[in-house]
């Protein structure tokens, strides 16, 4: 059973910097480090790159020239294989594989603390008029590139954890700066349209060759957004106005008095009393509807008020799967059970159910597709729908576009939510019927963005040209059975490993996570975590298999330094 290598439930995510782990003032120098912690790569001397079929835009040509060049100066060849790889001597241990960035670094180089000196003088700057307690370093995105994230003191660090999964195709991608500087683009930065009364021209345009062309499977329109905790809010709208068109008697019926009078009230009829179903350690969003729907993190939802809607528990598997089958079918039939039993029973009957493919904030929680096929056929049964929170699961990270792919659903979500590696958002709708039946019921001014939008089309037209899915699903692989050799040989910092089959959407348990996560920018690598113990991966599509040996040597390091 390829899916039975999943989750183990853990709560809430830290947000603030990581203070765990004491660092150095100071670090080795640069090139001493290097050589001390990261062997050269080495690759054949002739350098191709057979996953970019088209040929590199001009700016690139002289850049891979240069790194032919340097190739040439006589590189060795390489081990593959885990057990392989521990044979052959550290410096030759790394996999063979040519960057997508011909001018990303070969290894992390760290010369300070991070931050340091030079970062935390402006992280107080900054202090005076923003607030800075969630900061973990400050970027220098003009010398980020590809996987790598600087930082103003001059280290480089291989980030794992990519904005909070935001990061899609790498730092200053060649094919999305120069569709940034497109005059499309320019005209819809200087001329942002408010999208639900005066859309430009080639609005539609954008959406079919962008947005709508990875469309889910069975969901062909779309509503645009600006944010993840928007989208999902927008989608709660939707099914609440859904739903009450039907207990109306249809679209087409109009509103009674009485109900547009208590509307202005917030009293029934007109504020309809209904609810969203979502489930324990969930995270939606921060606006007000989305934080009904989180349940990951007090710290979210403290002082807020907030709606009477239910939650079930989702299933806690246990691991490894497949000693624990019986076990976790039964916690996924008992969280089943739990649902119906809420949409039948809840005071405030639910519109929908909404759910994560994967609870990423909540501590990377899996369930397996049978969970989420019963799941869709409940909701049909009870006539509710089912919305699938992709925000942090979608564009490709879990080696499907979509994470709900893994279900094998015969009747998709009737709305699919996204944004972060799409850099905008929105939800995907099946039908017309989700439309609400009257103008200016989902309605803001902005509606979107049209020049992220354009943004999202290039990374898509970037994901087909260097086929980012199937590498994902790969390299995932890969990075899976590494962590899963290391994590046999320290156990004890290593529990409840999951992702298998998940493409690079990996993590694990660690009983001193945060000194994890603080040690390892030591060994140059931006990593994050989730729900009470969770280390999440969260890298790049654009991570390849080199890079992955120089995530699981670090990670080696850094349990044996804690």
């Amino acid at each position: 059973m390829d899916f039975f290598s999943k989750a183990h439930q853990s709560t809430g995510q830290r947000d603030s910097r990581d203070k765990g782990g004491a660092l150095q003032e100071q670090a080795p120098k640069d090139n001493e480090w290097r050589s001390q912690n990261y062997p050269t790569r080495r690759a054949p001397a002739q350098t191709h790159y057979p996953s970019i079929k088209d040929t590199p835009p001009p700016p690139l040509r002289s850049l891979i020239m240069a790194a032919a060049i340097r190739s040439a100066v006589g590189r060795g060849s390489v081990a593959t294989g885990l057990r392989a790889a521990a044979a052959v001597p550290a410096s030759m241990r790394f996999a063979s594989s040519k960057s997508f960035f011909p001018n990303e670094p070969e290894a992390p180089t760290v010369k300070t603390a991070v931050p340091g000196p030079s970062g935390k003088k402006a992280i107080s700057e900054l202090d005076q008029v923003f607030d800075t307690r969630s900061v973990n370093f400050l970027a220098d995105y003009n010398k980020s590139v590809g996987n790598y994230i600087a930082d103003p003191d001059g280290n480089m660090m291989l980030d794992v954890y990519a904005q909070i999964a935001s990061i899609p195709v790498g730092y200053n991608n060649e094919h999305l700066a120069k569709a940034a500087s497109s005059p499309q683009m320019v005209n819809a930065l200087i001329n942002r349209p408010a999208l639900g009364n005066f859309p430009s021209s080639d609005w539609g345009e954008i959406l079919k060759t962008g947005i709508l062309k990875v469309a889910p499977k069975g969901l062909s329109n779309v509503f645009t957004a600006l944010a993840g905790s928007d989208a999902n809010e927008l989608a709660y709208k939707a099914a609440f106005i859904f739903r009450r068109q039907l207990e109306r008697g249809g679209p087409d019926v109009e509103f009674t008095p009485e109900e547009i009078e208590s509307s202005m009230n917030n009293q029934a009829p007109g504020a309809a009393q209904l609810s969203i179903l979502s489930f324990k350690t969930a995270f939606h969003g921060r606006l007000f509807g989305s934080l009904s729907t989180t349940r990951s993190k007090p710290i979210h939802k403290l002082d807020i008020p907030a709606f009477d809607w239910p939650q079930a528990a989702f299933p806690q598997l246990k691991y490894p799967l497949e000693e624990h089958v019986e076990e976790n079918r039964k916690a996924e039939q008992a969280s089943l059970d739990e649902v119906e039993h809420l949409i039948q029973h809840w005071h405030l009957p639910p519109a929908a159910v909404m759910v994560e493919p994967i609870q990423s904030e909540g501590g990377d929680n899996h369930a397996s597709p049978e969970f989420f096929q019963k799941l869709r056929a409940l909701t049909r049964k009870h006539n509710v729908l089912l919305i699938a929170d992709e925000v942090q699961t979608g564009v490709g990270a879990t080696g499907k576009f979509w994470a709900h792919e893994h279900w094998n659903l015969q009747d998709p979500p009737d709305m699919v939510t996204f944004s972060k590696k799409a850099q905008t958002a929105g939800y995907y709708y099946a039908s017309h019927a989700l439309r609400p039946n009257k103008a200016y019921r989902q309605f803001n001014t902005w509606m979107g963005d049209p020049a992220r939008a354009m943004i999202f089309r290039a990374i898509i037209e970037e994901v087909e040209r260097l086929d980012l899915v199937n590498h994902t699903a790969r390299v995932g692989d890969y990075l899976y059975g590494k962590i899963e050799a290391l994590a046999k040989q320290h156990p004890e910092h290593f529990k409840n490993l999951r992702g298998k089959g998940q493409g690079t959407f990996i993590a694990f348990d660690s009983p001193k996570r945060d000194q994890f996560l603080a040690k390892a920018k030591e060994f140059g690598i931006n990593i994050g975590g989730s729900g009470a113990s969770a280390v999440r991966l969260r890298p790049m599509l654009t991570l390849q298999e080199h890079h992955c040996d120089i995530l699981v040597e670090a990670m080696e390091k850094i349990v044996k330094a804690l």
